[in-house]
């Protein structure tokens, strides 16, 4: 007796697992995002009842409804048609492949640190001056938001006319969408993370 499974046994079992991974990754990433069904159907085009279906496991659906579902998720297909558990995103960047900044004068250096898909609405970087380092930046789009944060040593912030010192362990907080200066006032080097919010509504 051959109890070997057929060819179209085989293909059945692997579209049921595909389609149970399926159901489980999209219900996973629309929570992730905070979305309700109401929400990702608004976003995709792709039903609510359909969807539901689909992380119910109860429909295989086709090949354009999964593309339109990671497009509003924001993924990409591979990512909701992976079989078997997904791991957790980790990403790591060496030293040798983190741009670096250089101002003017050579002695300010802001290492790029943000993530390259948050760029158009969210910068972050480390930012070094040696003593009399100046960095002085035109106007970011408007309303936008820098946070400077000093880890060590002293820096100035000139925003319209106006000098705020910043000393370690503290947070200014000023609009960026002018010109703005940052120096270092002190006799030692100083060391500062820098976020940049360029959509800061709040600013409005």
């Amino acid at each position: 007796m051959n109890d070997k499974p057929s060819r179209g046994t085989e293909v059945e079992d692997g579209v049921a697992a595909l389609s149970g991974q399926l159901g489980k990754t999209v219900q996973r990433l629309r929570k992730a995002y905070n979305l309700s069904l109401a929400d990702l159907s608004e976003q995709s085009g792709v039903a609510k009842s359909i969807i539901s279906q689909i992380e119910r496991n109860e429909t295989n659906p086709t090949l354009a409804t999964i593309w339109r579902l990671a497009q509003a998720l924001d993924v990409s297909i591979d990512r909701v048609l992976g079989v078997g558990e997904e791991s957790p995103f980790v990403e790591k960047v060496t030293k040798a492949d983190t741009p670096i900044l250089v101002s003017d004068d050579g002695l300010c250096h802001l290492a790029i640190i943000g993530w390259i898909k948050t760029v158009d609405w969210l910068q972050w970087y480390d930012f070094r001056a040696e003593p009399g380092g100046m960095l002085e930046s035109e106007g970011h789009q408007r309303g936008s938001v820098e946070c400077l944060s000093v880890l060590a040593g002293t820096l100035e912030v000139e925003i319209d006319d106006e000098r705020h010192e910043v000393g370690p362990g503290e947070t200014l907080r000023y609009r960026s969408d002018g010109l703005h200066i940052i120096r270092n006032i002190g006799k030692e080097p100083a060391h500062a993370t820098m976020v940049c919010i360029l959509k800061a509504a709040v600013m409005e």
